[in-house]
């Protein structure tokens, strides 16, 4: 299931989740929209793998900012709490599985 996340939750995620890729996206945003769909589809083909969340930009500034994240949709990929990979643009859902299957595979 496609999580959505604030501040509230974010580090908790983090900390509970050993891979999580995280989409920073916004409700106008073209590419954004057109990325959803593979989203969804990488968090049920991932369940219990790997966590599929998103942050909006306008409702959750603040880890945006710490983020530094300035153009979206940006893709950060954690492996325990670390951001080891950022993806910016639109991504193919084969890219982002094959870097998601990479952190899982990780020791």
């Amino acid at each position: 299931m496609l999580k959505n996340l604030s501040k509230a939750d974010f580090e908790s995620t983090l900390k509970e989740n050993d891979v999580v890729l995280v989409d920073f996206y916004a409700d106008w945003c073209g590419p954004c929209k057109a990325l959803h769909p593979s989203l969804v589809s990488l968090a049920a083909d991932f369940e219990g793998k790997a966590v599929i969340a998103k942050v909006n930009v306008d409702t959750e500034s603040e880890i945006s900012s710490d983020f530094g994240i300035r153009s979206i949709p940006a893709l950060l990929y954690f492996k325990r709490r670390t951001c080891g990979q950022t993806s910016l643009g639109l991504q193919s859902k084969a890219a982002m599985a094959a870097s998601l299957d990479q952190l899982i595979s990780q020791n």
